[in-house]
């Protein structure tokens, strides 16, 4: 008998620009389907795992753009992950980083870049 793998998408949500809620979740929506895009292209048999177990997601939150944009580095080394930068046609500046998805990919390799930050 196979065990399926743990895995889930995590999105991260910048918490310095006070966007309002339909804002916010529209960019983590933008997050999701670019990370899975991004997934999909790069390992399909890792996206099809996640879309056959429920598709499961955590939306996380970052204090400020610098810790932000250093997370990001680091976990692209090691996972897909897909940035939003918003189109500025209504709360933001055009091009301001909002969020970004890490995966969908195995929860634990997530997990060791997100266990620090708390839920949005």
């Amino acid at each position: 008998m196979v065990v399926p793998m743990d895995v889930k998408q995590a999105i991260i949500v910048r918490s310095d620009l006070d966007m309002g809620k339909g804002k916010t979740a529209g960019q983590a929506a933008h997050a999701a389907v670019l990370g899975y895009a991004k997934v999909l292209s790069k390992d399909p048999d890792m996206a099809e795992e996640w879309e056959n177990s429920g598709q499961k997601k955590i939306v996380l939150k970052i204090a400020n753009e610098k810790e932000f944009f250093a997370l990001f580095e680091k976990v692209k080394r090691e996972i897909p992950c897909a940035l939003v930068q918003d189109a500025g046609m209504t709360q933001l500046d055009p091009g301001t980083a909002t969020c970004f998805a890490i995966g969908p990919w195995e929860s634990a390799q997530i997990d060791k870049f997100t266990s620090q930050l708390k839920l949005l």
